[in-house]
């Protein structure tokens, strides 16, 4: 028979008059129990008076963790946050885990107010055992349905960087790698981007070995150990989202060595035939660009001879020799592209790569090749400084706010693109080439001051400052424009005289919605296991 609203305040007010004697009254703590089972008012009233006496009545503890559990699933939403919101009150000793597990599992309701109320009831208890919260979380993430799955990692993501660092302890953080490694074993895409997220957020892996750590994490989601077959999107973004995940972790002492060789050997032998995982995202410049960010970081490379001579390839596909007849018969055919977005990403990564065998110019290939190089730079050095002076004219006198505008912000990523590639072609004209100047890549962020010095003022180089000792002959100024791309790839023809259409696009990050390629996740669907 269920309790009454006058048996539950008798029963209430037998225990709260007992005092030390509690436990010789598990009669009136049943009748509280029961009263799970009467009308609306009676459960409010037991979702409040189970947990004050619940630490009294240890033989009664898994019916009166039944009983508010029932509460937690009731059909009225008040008598369920209410009954979430007394949950910590049963987190104690050996019950913590299972009340963690319990909430854990509540974070998929889809009421706001209550998914607030279970995500405070998780920090509460977070901070009374972190480890034993943990296990509930990874318990979940690791065998519970996908909505709880999804939910209990992103609570960890978004929580965790809250946590006081007394409760955050080093066996804490150890616990949060181990468990989180065996997740890795089998996760989504989006969820991967979650999870190193955790993890890089973590004091321990704020040192050397622990970037290390991670990048080995990372190194075992990208399958690196595989060739890498460019028609299938699902392989081409793993690679792009690990390749990502990796490049916050390197530095001088943390070597993105293994990146970079599998982007030489497997990535741009295939470059043309990359299958892009988003539609509007141009699948070759984001290589590019992820290589050449990657390139400063390079160790001792194991085929470097081979890997610079792929690169160097791909750079001259990408740097195209002058028309044959520029004034004769082939004159009127359409001039090579000048695609300066990809020339920068190439010749930076050359430039990076060469420090490391600087006489690969010199000793390594043919004098033929290297003269046919040089004409190549030659040509491509005069387009650059015809953009770079008509880039400098349209900025000039352009300050603060001026700068701002969505067209001129353009012209100064243009410019600061141009101006990277001058200075790395100046370098490799060297006799012998150099490999000394220092470029940021155009895409990463710089000083306001740098980009408007950039813009008004630099002293203009000529074909001269190059080392080129060809004739210049003289430049058209006006031509037809094309229409605009989402890289800097000035119209086709000699050089472009309008600047007007360019556009250029800066790489988000991952993209689309849950990530594709890292394995399709089984239905865990499993219903209530508390």
């Amino acid at each position: 028979m269920a309790a009454t609203v006058e048996d539950l305040y008798r029963n209430y007010g037998i225990l709260a008059d007992a005092k030390e004697d509690l436990s010789t009254h598990k009669d009136a703590y049943q009748v509280i129990l029961d009263g799970v089972k009467g009308g609306a008012k009676e459960k409010r009233l037991a979702a409040q008076f189970i947990p004050k006496f619940f630490s009294s009545f240890p033989e009664l503890a898994d019916a009166a963790i039944n009983a508010q559990l029932d509460l937690c699933e009731d059909e009225d939403v008040s008598i369920r946050r209410q009954a979430i919101k007394e949950l910590p009150r049963f987190a104690s000793g050996e019950n913590l885990p299972r009340v963690a597990d319990i909430l854990t599992q509540l974070l998929q309701t889809d009421d706001s107010a209550e998914f607030n109320q279970v995500n405070t009831a998780l920090i509460s208890i977070f901070k009374i055992d972190a480890k034993g919260t943990l296990g509930g979380l990874f318990s979940q993430i690791l065998q519970g349905e996908d909505i709880v799955r999804e939910r209990a990692i992103k609570f960890l993501s978004t929580k965790l960087k809250m946590m006081p660092d007394d409760t955050m302890t080093k066996e804490v953080e150890d616990y949060i790698f181990i468990e989180t490694k065996k997740v890795l074993e089998d996760v989504t895409g989006e969820e991967f981007v979650l999870l190193m997220r955790i993890l890089s957020g973590l004091k321990t892996m704020q040192t050397v070995s622990g970037r290390q750590q991670l990048v080995e994490l990372v190194v075992e989601q990208a399958f690196l150990e595989q060739a890498l077959n460019p028609a299938d999107a699902d392989s081409v973004d793993r690679l792009l989202q690990c390749t990502r995940q990796a490049l916050p972790l390197f530095s001088k002492n943390v070597h993105s060595t293994r990146f970079v060789t599998y982007f030489c050997e497997f990535v741009l032998p295939n470059l043309s035939l990359l299958t892009s995982p988003v539609a509007e995202l141009d699948i070759q410049l984001e290589v590019l660009k992820l290589l050449a960010e990657m390139s400063p970081y390079c160790g001792d490379m194991d085929k470097l001879e081979v890997n610079l001579n792929m690169l160097f390839e791909k750079l001259l596909e990408f740097m195209p020799l002058p028309p044959e007849e520029e004034n004769g018969e082939n004159a009127a055919n359409e001039e090579p592209k000048l695609q300066f977005s990809y020339v920068e990403c190439l010749l930076f990564s050359f430039h990076q790569l060469g420090k490391k065998l600087p006489d690969f110019l010199i000793d390594k290939i043919s004098a033929e090749k290297l003269k046919d190089f040089k004409i190549r730079l030659q040509y491509f050095a005069r387009g650059l400084q015809v953009y770079i002076r008509q880039l400098r004219v349209a900025l000039q006198g352009k300050t603060g706010d001026a700068l701002k505008t969505d067209e001129n912000k353009i012209k100064v990523v243009a410019l600061k693109i141009t101006n990277n590639i001058n200075v790395l072609i100046k370098d490799l004209f060297h006799n012998p080439p150099s490999y000394k100047s220092t470029v940021t890549l155009s895409w990463k962020p710089v000083q306001k001051s740098e980009g408007a010095a950039a813009a008004i003022g630099q002293k203009r180089h000529s074909g001269e400052d190059m080392g080129t000792t060809a004739t210049t002959k003289k430049l058209p100024t006006t031509l037809p424009r094309r229409d605009a791309r989402q890289i800097y790839n000035p119209p086709s023809g000699k050089y472009s005289a309008s600047i007007g259409d360019f556009t250029y696009e800066q790489r988000g990050g991952f993209r689309g919605g849950r990530g594709r390629g890292f394995g399709g996740r089984g239905n865990r669907s499993r219903g209530r296991i508390y």
